[in-house]
Formats: structure tokens, C-alpha cells, sequence
């Protein structure tokens, strides 16, 4: 069975009350519906900086959170993580502000994770920058990590045999 990391934001759309903005709502959907038809065919992991992140905010929110987390093993966040990360930053594929998502991808590279699943489209499963970042990682022998969000889990699910010709 293949792992996954569980990034923060998967945590905080599957659990946050139903947005107005459709968009929002969409995600949140994608979200919810990765945790209860997916989520059984993969060994999940995280790590101590999701369980930080998760512990953040409004105490009711977080509460669901860690409670979607309950159970799920980490990851060590170590010096070949933190490495690893400085490398992303420094290499200009994610901005120093967004360290903690470096962390996140490199915490799931190092430990030689199949996938890591996120929403974070703005700086973990950017398209502009994912062809950098793999090659950063093909560089540093981190070459099987695919970052994806629950959308690409999801797509295949409605096909029917006249789409597959």
C-alpha cells in the first residue's frame, strides 16, 4: 500500500464549516470526499509541523482538526528535512515566507513518501513550479515523491467506457 502525507490544508478544508464562496465549497467538497473514499487505500503520515499548524487558530476548529489526525504517525522534521527545505527556498522555488510549505515537501520526500497530498496550490502543488521542484528533488535523490491534490484522486472516479475511447 502506497503512503501519503497529509498536508495542513487537507486537515483544515475537510473539517472547516461549508464556505459561501463556491469555490471554497468545491475544495472543501474535494476535500471531505478524498478522506472518505480514498483515505482507506493509502498509509497516511504527517508530521509534528501539520499537528502545529492544526493546533492553530479557533480551539473548536483545531479540535476537528487534530481529531482527523488522531492516530496518524509523523514523520521526522530533521536536518536532512531542514536541508532539504533551505534548498527549495534558496533555489527561489518557493519564497522564504513559505518555508513551512518547503518543510512539508521535503519532510515527505526524505522519508521516501509516494505521495504528498495537499491544497496548497499557491506554493505546494503550484504547476508553474512543480517541474522545479521535481527536479530539485530528482537532484538530491528525492526523485518518487508526487505532489497532487484530492481532485487528481477523485477524477477518475466517474469515467464511464465511452470517455476512456
Amino acid at each position: 500500500m502506497d503512503t501519503i502525507y497529509i498536508e495542513t490544508s487537507i486537515v483544515s478544508h475537510a473539517t472547516a464549516w461549508p464556505s459561501s464562496d463556491i469555490q471554497i465549497a468545491a475544495i472543501q467538497h474535494q476535500a471531505r470526499t478524498w478522506w472518505s473514499t480514498e483515505r482507506p487505500n493509502f498509509e497516511l503520515v504527517t508530521s509534528q509541523l501539520v499537528i502545529d499548524e492544526a493546533s492553530a487558530g479557533d480551539p473548536s476548529a483545531a479540535a476537528d482538526r487534530l481529531k482527523l489526525l488522531d492516530g496518524v504517525p509523523t514523520v521526522p522534521i530533521d536536518d536532512d528535512v531542514r536541508a532539504l527545505a533551505h534548498a527549495i527556498v534558496s533555489a527561489s522555488i518557493m519564497p522564504p515566507k513559505a518555508a513551512a510549505d518547503a518543510l512539508h515537501v521535503a519532510a515527505a520526500a526524505v522519508a521516501g513518501l509516494q505521495y504528498l497530498l495537499t491544497l496548497n496550490c499557491k506554493h505546494i502543488a503550484n504547476a508553474h513550479e512543480l517541474p522545479r521542484v521535481y527536479r530539485l528533488l530528482d537532484d538530491h535523490g528525492f526523485g518518487q515523491l508526487l505532489i497532487c491534490t484530492p481532485a487528481e484522486f477523485l477524477a477518475g472516479g466517474d469515467d464511464d467506457e465511452e470517455s476512456n475511447s
